[in-house]
């Protein structure tokens, strides 16, 4: 794993600020221009009645660059038009306000924000409105993924948060987004954007079906069970492969070569090894590390300063990665906007809290 040091005090906030500054300040404010309305669709019950207990401001309207042109709003072609860049993230109610401030942070620093189209993963509750009622001009689709194709694969956890179904909604992205989305950006509820996410979009895959930072000086072994070691037709699978650790918090997919070659089998399969043999201790990470390591197109480690949320049981602060920033994700056990209400934020914490759109308007 990475090294990771605490900060403390105003000091460490005044460097926090200064190694991020020039991703911050990169690109001035952009502004989304009103595109069509785009009609949404879910395919749950329709008698579960969206929640009360949450409210959003509306997101402030956004500048596009002068090369942004209006030729990119959305076409004839809906979802199908080929000039826009897809990012799918999951809509969970308790982690429903980091994944609306991922949604503005992207925005936020986008070139051309009406060229970003949000496929959103729901398992439980009806958030379309709340979503329209935030962002009136975002394009979107809400798509919904039933807990039961996975419960009965899931193990139990180092953390139960990670045992929840819609965790595990990425693998069955090729399968729930319409075939003539080719490729996408998946992103977790835990992070913000500060860079163009058409950066990110552009990113060459080569042969490979996924891309994302990896962190090979990482102990590898230490995600899988001694006794997947010890077993040979389990440990065997990373035979003439170089694995290497890496995040699948945030992931370039190519969803064509996904759907051709059938990644969600071969994930599932792991997963009901699982069941039996105990192979790991993470949830949704071992079995995407144990068909894709070793096959990952390398992406820059600027989009994914993980960590942030430290460890898995005490989520201690921690210290960004050395290196430059375009992504901070705040995986591990500790999220910004619990510690911040708390009143016992991390440093790093305030970096986050510029994108929550959580609370009435005063």
């Amino acid at each position: 794993m990475f090294w990771v040091t605490k900060f403390s005090g105003f000091i460490a906030a005044a460097m926090v600020m200064i190694v991020l500054s020039p991703s911050l300040q990169s690109f001035p404010p952009a502004e989304a221009i009103r595109s069509s309305h785009i009609d949404s669709y879910l395919r749950f019950p329709s008698q579960i009645a969206p929640p009360n207990r949450f409210s959003f401001r509306k997101s402030p309207v956004f500048r596009n660059a002068a090369e942004c042109s209006t030729s990119n709003i959305l076409g004839t072609n809906g979802v199908c038009d080929p000039s826009l860049v897809h990012v799918a993230i999951t809509l969970d109610i308790e982690y429903l306000r980091g994944s609306i401030a991922a949604v503005h942070s992207i925005l936020q620093h986008s070139s051309c924000p009406e060229s970003v189209f949000f496929h959103f993963l729901v398992s439980e509750t009806n958030l379309e409105t709340l979503v329209r009622s935030t962002f009136p001009e975002l394009k979107f689709k809400v798509y919904y993924f039933d807990p039961d194709r996975v419960r009965n694969i899931i193990s139990t956890s180092v953390r139960q948060a990670l045992e929840q179904p819609l965790n595990y909604a990425r693998n069955y992205l090729a399968d729930l987004l319409e075939p003539c989305v080719n490729r996408v950006i998946y992103l977790d509820s835990d992070l913000v954007v500060v860079d163009d996410i058409s950066k990110l979009w552009s990113t060459s895959l080569g042969k490979k079906t996924i891309g994302a930072p990896e962190y090979c000086h990482a102990n590898f072994t230490k995600y899988f069970t001694a006794s997947f070691w010890s077993e040979p037709r389990f440990s065997g699978t990373f035979n003439g492969r170089r694995p290497c650790y890496f995040n699948t918090g945030v992931m370039v997919i190519d969803l064509k070569k996904w759907r051709r070659v059938g990644y969600t089998k071969r994930i599932e399969k792991w997963m009901d090894i699982q069941k039996t043999n105990r192979i790991y201790e993470l949830g949704s990470l071992p079995p995407l590390m144990l068909v894709f390591a070793g096959h990952v197109a390398p992406i820059e480690h600027r989009w994914n300063q993980h960590g942030l949320g430290g460890d898995n049981v005490k989520g201690s602060c921690r210290d960004l990665h050395p290196g430059p920033v375009s992504l901070l994700h705040w995986s591990g056990s500790g999220k910004p906007w619990l510690r911040l209400d708390s009143k016992k934020p991390c440093p790093l914490d305030s970096l986050w809290a510029p994108y929550d759109l959580y609370g009435f308007s005063t």
